[in-house]
């Protein structure tokens, strides 16, 4: 239905006050003492009932500890050399909860221990070279006269060696949404004039600012340094400034609205591998255009997102809250199945962002306006806690793996030569590494030389899984290369294809799908035209139906992997899936199949 068009709003009352005090009140690993007074209370109905957080985890970032006061010198090292294993987990970030026992019992410290505990959290991060911040706190007087708190604490690494955390977020929404619009807000500290200044600076081409519309990808940086403050143009003078003063980097993927320029959207979910996503919803319009099919596109790639309402300056609170209903019912529905979190004040901010990295279907929305700067603290607030996505024995794994990186974009810089962009799927690439990059047009691999490496536009030595860069080639022939290219080490011997197949689901199509059909297919950074060769144990495929298809590119053989997600559309044709088998050629068989 959301890739369809006609999409009728489920029934059911909305839930966003519920959901919101759901969230308030979690009893999530994550989601910190918020409430916990009030949960305890609700959940038995006795006055006394202990609140309970889940045990503590032995993996991840968040670590329970009922007091800090005074340890001895063999305690204090323990305890360092704890903290340097969160930060581990949590790639540069870990969550402390003062005053919880391990087995998540709430139990709260009077002031004067609260206060000698934060004292000596601040001791072992200084150790570590991290910074502190209270998140939070809270009361827990079940059982006592005393009141007694609990305190949550966001401990972040000062960075070295631009080991920053980053973070990836593809901004969606339809046209005249106001995506540029937030991203200028964020990203250079001012606020708009109502009539899009604070976008001209995003804008890369001069019909782009013409039209006030975005037609190609643009990457915007909103960086927060180790205290938690944010880091941006208004405070810095270039991207490398913003690069050194920051522990964590918000890399905003500016994604375009218009249906005409769908195909680029695509591209940039598939390619460019974002963490998460934000859908942006104006409030004066609702869902409207191409909001459902982002959304669509979102979920099919199964990329987490959450849901900002903006513009909410230009209209009644009656219709933002409207437009707030009409979101709940559709993230309700059965093919979504995501749990609205309505996001109203910094506690509820901090809640938030727990929770949406712990479940992927807790889904916040916040109301903001990019004018009067209303409510656009608490979006702060939830980009600065919002924990990395992937854990740390995930990217080492990849990091263990053979070098490939992605080819998303080709450059000529002036006394520099071909620079290409993307991202490294795998393996460490350094400066001076030899790799292979194709396949060309007749199926080969050719060698080239890393000569250096720009990350976030600053210098950078070191290359890891999971980051975007730029890659400088010196004098290597960009006539040879395209977006779609993989860049290897030598020793992975990689293989190339013409022909393959994947299993599918058809989300849609006017007629049958047939064989002979021909569609643009999107796998990773590939993006070609391929026809259908077979259906397997069918004839023809409708709406919803799933087989497994036999595709042939039309142009050139391309580097792809099984279990890779694929992503086909022709019109309003759509259909996902992954692939399940590659038949391997070489160059010379490429090369015969070129006339194809």
């Amino acid at each position: 239905e959301l890739f369809g068009g006609c999409c009728r709003p489920g029934g059911g009352p909305a839930v966003g006050g519920t959901l919101k005090a759901r969230g308030a009140g979690s009893t999530s690993g994550c989601g910190g003492p918020k409430g916990k007074k009030k949960n305890g209370r609700n959940r038995g109905g006795k006055a006394n009932n202990p609140p309970y957080l889940p045990p503590e985890a032995e993996d991840g970032n968040i670590e329970y500890k009922l007091k800090l006061v005074n340890p001895s010198q063999y305690r204090f090292e323990h305890l360092v050399t704890q903290m340097k294993w969160r930060l581990q987990e949590g790639r540069g970030e870990a969550v402390y909860q003062i005053g919880v026992e391990d087995n998540g019992l709430l139990v709260g410290l009077a002031e004067e221990e609260m206060r000698a505990s934060l004292k000596t959290l601040h001791r072992m991060a200084e150790k570590v070279g991290a910074d502190i911040t209270v998140l939070r706190e809270r009361e827990v007087d079940y059982d006592s006269d005393m009141p007694r708190k609990i305190t949550e604490v966001l401990v972040r690494k000062v960075p070295d060696n631009q080991q920053f955390l980053d973070l990836r977020v593809a901004v969606l929404g339809n046209v005249d949404s106001g995506k540029s619009t937030l991203l200028g807000v964020l990203t250079q500290g001012e606020l708009d004039n109502g009539r899009g200044r604070a976008r001209l600076n995003l804008f890369r081409h001069l019909h782009e600012i013409q039209s006030g519309r975005t037609s190609s990808i643009s990457f915007e940086i909103l960086g927060f340094n180790s205290k938690g403050e944010v880091v941006n143009y208004s405070d810095s003078r270039t991207a490398e400034e913003i690069c050194e003063s920051s522990s964590k980097m918000i890399t905003f993927i500016d994604l375009a609205g218009h249906h005409k320029y769908l195909h680029t959207t695509i591209f940039g979910l598939t390619s460019y591998c974002p963490d998460c996503a934000l859908l942006l919803v104006s409030a004066n319009t609702g869902i409207a255009g191409t909001t459902r099919e982002h959304l669509g596109l979102a979920l099919a790639l199964k990329v987490p997102f959450f849901i900002v309402v903006s513009k909410i300056d230009l209209c009644a609170k009656t219709t933002v809250e409207r437009t707030v209903r009409q979101l709940e019912r559709v993230l309700k529905q059965p093919g979504c199945h995501k749990v609205p979190m309505l996001v109203t004040s910094e506690d509820d901010a901090v809640t938030a962002a727990q929770q949406f990295a712990q479940s992927p279907n807790v889904t916040p929305i916040f109301t903001l306006s990019s004018v009067s700067g209303e409510s656009l603290d608490l979006l702060k607030v939830f980009l600065n806690i919002l924990p990395p996505l992937t854990n740390s024995k995930e990217q080492e794994e990849l990091m263990q793996q053979l070098t490939e990186f992605q080819v998303d974009e080709i450059y000529t810089v002036p006394e520099v030569g071909t620079v290409v962009g993307g991202t490294l799927s795998s393996g460490i690439c350094r400066e001076g590494d030899q790799l292979v990059v194709g396949p060309t047009d007749d199926g080969c691999f050719l060698e080239l030389r890393v000569c250096s490496i720009q990350r976030n536009r600053s210098a950078c030595r070191v290359l890891r899984a999971g980051q975007a860069a730029t890659l400088a080639l010196g004098d290597f022939d960009r006539a040879l290369l395209r977006k779609g290219m993989v860049m290897v080490s030598p020793e992975m011997n990689p293989t190339i294809c013409s022909v393959f197949e994947a299993e599918i689901v058809l989300l849609f199509h006017a007629t049958t799908f047939r064989r002979g059909f021909q569609v643009t297919v999107h796998v990773g950074n590939v993006r070609q035209t391929a026809v259908v060769e077979k259906i397997h144990a069918k004839d023809k495929l409708r709406t919803g139906e799933k087989a497994v298809v036999r595709f042939r590119f039309l142009k050139h053989p391309e580097y792809l992997k099984v279990g890779a997600k694929l992503l086909f559309r022709e019109g309003v044709t759509k259909g996902i899936g992954h692939v399940t088998d590659v038949q391997a050629i070489t160059a010379g068989e490429a090369q015969a199949n070129m006339g194809f």
